[in-house]
């Protein structure tokens, strides 16, 4: 039975039990996976045409905040509402951005200036090419340490945290 205490703040107040539990997530949901597409929380995705709004809500009716202009470039998405995506840059910019204008293809954005491109995954394997720092990629297979990417007609490997738009952790084959 509830009990009033200081302030009218209600304490619930009950016998101990072994069958109770704690949940933050009563719904039952895994809360690292999208309540809309059931697709894991957080995860990559690129921009799919040469420019994109970021909404400050989740609707057409919210104020424009910021503006993607770079076709293919990589967005973590945070959250789900609708047809419309939360995301984010590298910087943590962003917004809600409709889902039509984004892309399961993955890419990934260089970091470091003049970044190697090498031929293996490797750092004593040849340079095959150097990327400049803000160049798209395209990404390919990811192992623990090394991701395998494409660009401007050249490919190699590069060291994860060359550049960003892949987990730590993240394995592609």
């Amino acid at each position: 039975m509830p009990v009033p205490a200081g302030g009218g703040v209600v304490v619930l107040s009950q016998a101990p039990s072994a069958d109770a539990s704690i949940s933050r997530n009563p719904e039952g949901r895994d809360p690292n996976r999208g309540p809309v597409t059931n697709l894991p929380l957080p995860r990559y995705v690129s921009l799919k045409g040469n420019e994109g709004n970021a909404r400050r809500g989740p609707s057409l009716s919210h104020r424009i905040d910021w503006v993607f202009r770079h076709a293919g470039m990589p967005l973590r998405v945070v959250a789900e509402f609708g047809h419309w995506r939360r995301v984010e840059d590298k910087d943590g910019a962003g917004g809600w951005v409709h889902y039509a204008l984004l892309s399961g293809v993955r890419t990934a954005i260089v970091q470091e200036d003049m970044a190697e491109l090498r031929a293996k995954p490797t750092p004593d394997s040849d340079v095959v090419a150097r990327a400049e720092a803000g160049a798209i990629v395209r990404l390919g297979e990811c192992i623990v340490d090394w991701c395998r990417v494409s660009g401007g007609g050249e490919r190699g490997w590069v060291p994860k945290p060359v550049i960003w738009g892949v987990d730590a952790g993240e394995i592609r084959e």
